[in-house]
């Protein structure tokens, strides 16, 4: 294996999961007597520019098929998230009806269309069809590819360059990060600004959230090695902002190395500086890794076996990726977690990866009346608590694994 950005060997060992199939290739039930394809799932890291990598890859369109069934809209907290990004955005860019914002990875419409109810022009890039008709039927323009070099060279001779590109928790999930990268410094106007989230892994590792892990996300990624592809793609790091969300993010804000400058804020610095001081560069820093992941597959494994044996009930609440990620690291199936719920008609009724568990709507829940609910994607621990906090009445606790196994009460509960 060679590094996807350098070109380096790759010998730094961050994380090894074992096989499992794509965390988002949900199944049906005529599937279930089909062979399912397993890969590896390992992390390794660059000693040269530290990227950290899955080592083991499927093609993207393998990937993010046509009925993908990740919609962002069914996280309220996530709306909110994005609506407050395009506020901020709108003012401190000075966007208008004569600016053009384009993003990256647009989903089902549900950034855009703050950007559009503001009268701002706005186009998404989505190369999945399921989310990208939902865009469409929110009026949002979505062109229907993967993003790249020569996508981005076609929409500028097109005459539309962007004055602001945004690509949220999709940098990760790119096989050619160059290529990606690369195609914002071509489709950016001059003056233009590019925005990325993604988890941050100095989080990632820290706190032991190893079902960030799956197939879908290439790259893990820090801000140094962040800078590293950047600077040779053509783009310029000038800010950079540390964000709770998915349990814990970086915003960076970019500019074309040969445009407008900008002068960088000294939190860019300061959080380069940071991440050498915990030693991001050294292969010390992932070496306790794998040991904590193993101890909360462990934790949750015992916690499941010993409620089955003292005729408690469990069920699981959202069909996340990362659920998947835990619960087939953990081997754990249908004997000990019947079924796991999710707001998303998308997955309703078809199984999850791996595991096989079903998937129902929450109406199932509430006739189930389990002891406890297992919160599968925990990032979301406070939205989906808040959601289900009715599971008091019959006394029933939530549950985290991650990253230690916690169980507690429904707000205003005992």
């Amino acid at each position: 294996m060679i590094c996807r950005h350098c070109g380096t060997p790759l010998t730094v060992p961050v994380l090894d999961l074992g096989r499992a199939p794509p965390s988002n290739a949900y199944r049906d039930a005529a599937d279930l007597a089909r062979p399912e394809p397993h890969l590896p799932l390992r992390l390794l890291a660059c000693d040269a520019c530290w990227l950290v990598q899955i080592a083991d890859d499927l093609p993207s369109d393998a990937l993010f098929a046509p009925d993908y069934a990740y919609f962002s809209s069914f996280s309220a907290s996530w709306l909110a998230h994005a609506e407050r990004f395009v506020a901020a955005a709108i003012a401190r860019f000075d966007l208008g009806p004569a600016s053009t914002v384009c993003e990256i990875a647009a989903n089902d419409g549900y950034l855009l269309q703050y950007v559009a109810r503001a009268g701002i022009p706005c186009f998404g890039v989505e190369p999945t069809a399921s989310t990208a008709a939902a865009a469409r039927a929110r009026g949002i323009e979505t062109v229907e590819a993967f993003f790249g070099r020569d996508l981005a060279r076609r929409l500028a001779a097109e005459g539309r360059s962007a004055d602001l590109m945004v690509a949220n928790n999709v940098l990760a999930h790119v096989p050619d990060i160059d290529d990606f990268v690369a195609g914002f410094a071509i489709l950016l106007k001059p003056a233009g600004v590019a925005s990325f989230e993604f988890p941050h892994l100095v989080r990632m590792v820290e706190e032991a959230q190893f079902d960030t892990a799956y197939h879908e996300h290439y790259s893990y990624l820090s801000l140094t090695a962040v800078a590293h592809v950047f600077a040779a793609c053509g783009l310029a790091i000038f800010d950079v902002e540390e964000l709770p969300t998915h349990g814990g993010s970086l915003r960076v804000f970019a500019r074309r190395s040969d445009g407008l400058a900008r002068p960088a804020s000294p939190a860019v610095a300061a959080l380069l500086a940071r991440e050498a001081a915990l030693g991001v560069t050294t292969p010390a820093f992932y070496s306790g890794f794998q040991a904590r992941a193993e101890t909360i597959r462990d934790a949750l494994r015992t916690f499941l076996e010993t409620a089955k044996a003292k005729g408690e009930t469990v069920a699981a609440y959202g069909a996340a990726a990362k659920g998947n990620t835990l619960l087939n690291f953990a081997g754990i199936g249908p004997d000990l977690l019947p079924f796991v719920v999710d707001r998303n008609p998308a997955k309703q009724g078809r199984f999850l990866p791996g595991s096989h568990i079903p998937v129902r709507d929450e109406a199932a829940l509430w006739a189930a009346r389990p002891d406890h609910v297992l919160i599968l994607p925990w990032n979301l621990r406070d939205e989906i608590a808040g959601q289900l906090a009715g599971i008091a009445a019959w006394g029933g606790r939530f549950v985290v694994a991650v990253p230690e196994l916690r169980v507690f009460a429904p707000p205003g509960g005992a």
